[in-house]
């Protein structure tokens, strides 16, 4: 037993509610539950019951056993004085305020049903990734609607509380923000952590001064990353490492190790330098691209805007001075999806709540509707328990749920974990 599946089951009244009585067999009837209390105090507050023949109001106060209260010295506590009932599993010793009066003691060991029990086991206990994967058929779809819309705003809040920290550090500079955001998007999840350096290290203020000139976007973004050290046959690389050494004295540049870069197990349409040089094209096209990302409300447009394909060296060339057949290596549909879910979605759900412009969050779920659903891991692993993402938002939320609650086993926080466990108790 522990306290959070008991704080569950006061919260949602899962037990026997009829003919309630004390410890010291004092009738209880439930007015009001109360309502939890995330502050220092009581459990839950404002509180209405009914003992014996007076109402009561104030607030309720949960433990395993009921001698938690003396071991966690809430007499010596005045904040305590108004809990107007102790809710323990077991009953073991009195409470008492700090007035020495006694507080009325219901103890829940013996009203909820075994059933309830042995499935929130079960779930803590289980080795599937999802817990209750066995159990969803009990699960309407119209609750899944539900949860999954749920999902997707906490989702897109968490991303919001990143975004927003970043901002006061670079004094609400959205540009340059948003720049640093999509650096690391287009690192993909494995070389998020260097793109967000190189990023950090080299502000677009530097990059927009030379933005019509892509060769020299090319050898700042490239020198930065550490990949113009070295001898190079090739003289495209060469004109690269040239522009890079006189640029770096210019701005004082400091380059990365290149062995924080990450190329093992990726196929080389993923090589961070082909990620570079077309993350290079994007710089090098953009007129006020943040801006006409955030005003943009359609997704094919929105597409368009992020369509680039790089220099025309990178069609024969997946590393410098490394030659390899021709191919022309365009930012595909999915590496575009990419994008606009993870950084031009969540900063419109963002600059939405900034300007307080509810129409611009919501254009940001609408294009979640709109987008296929993606294609990972956490998405098949649903698909393949019948869970089918139907597109993005889904896909989105089904990434929030398995990551945030499957995976740390928060099925009391669940809508989910509350249906199966509810109908334990039907």
């Amino acid at each position: 037993m522990n306290i959070s599946i008991i704080h569950f089951i006061w919260q949602n009244l899962l037990f026997n509610t009829q003919s309630l009585f004390t410890t010291d067999q004092q009738s209880v009837q439930i007015i009001h539950k109360g309502s939890i209390n995330t502050h220092s105090g009581p459990d839950f507050t404002n509180a209405k019951l009914k003992i014996d023949q007076t109402i009561w109001a104030g607030e309720i106060e949960i433990h395993i056993k009921s001698s938690d209260w003396n071991a966690h010295k809430h007499w010596l506590d005045e904040a305590y004085d108004s809990t107007i009932l102790h809710v323990c599993w077991q009953f073991d010793e009195p409470s008492y305020r700090s007035d020495e009066t006694q507080i009325p003691c219901l103890e829940l060991k013996n009203l909820v049903d075994e059933r309830l029990l042995h499935t929130y086991r079960f779930l803590m206990q289980a080795s599937n990734p999802i817990p209750c994967q066995s159990m969803l058929h009990s699960v309407d779809e119209f609750l899944w609607i539900f949860w999954q819309e749920r999902l997707i705003i906490e989702r897109l809040e968490q991303k919001l509380v990143g975004i927003t920290n970043t901002l006061e550090q670079h004094k609400f500079n959205w540009q340059e923000v948003f720049y640093q955001f999509l650096a690391q998007t287009f690192g993909l999840k494995i070389n998020a952590l260097p793109f967000g350096i190189l990023a950090a290290h080299l502000p677009l203020k530097i990059l927009s001064k030379h933005k019509n000139n892509l060769i020299q976007i090319e050898a700042l973004l490239f020198g930065v990353a550490g990949f113009l050290t070295g001898i190079f046959k090739d003289s495209y690389a060469c004109i690269l490492q040239k522009e890079y050494n006189f640029l770096k004295q210019k701005y004082q540049l400091i380059e990365l190790p290149k062995s924080n870069w990450k190329f093992l197990r990726l196929m080389p349409a993923n090589f961070p330098t082909l990620r570079l040089a077309q993350f290079a094209m994007i710089i090098h096209k953009s007129n006020h691209l943040f801006s006409k990302l955030i005003e943009e409300r359609d997704s094919k447009k929105l597409e368009r805007l992020l369509q680039v394909t790089p220099s025309a060296y990178w069609e024969t060339h997946y590393i410098l001075d490394e030659p390899s057949p021709k191919k022309i290596k365009y930012l595909g549909a999915v590496g575009i999806q990419n994008l606009l879910i993870n950084a031009v979605i969540p900063f419109k759900f963002a600059y939405g709540n900034y300007i307080d412009q509810e129409e611009l969050k919501q254009n940001a779920l609408d294009l979640l509707i709109i987008l296929k659903p993606e294609t990972n891991a956490i998405v098949n692993q649903w698909a393949s328990i019948g869970v089918v993402a139907k597109n993005s938002l889904q896909s989105q939320a089904l990434l929030q749920l398995k990551n945030e609650y499957c995976t740390k086993k928060r099925c009391l926080n669940c809508a989910i974990g509350y249906k199966v466990l509810k109908n334990e108790t039907a």
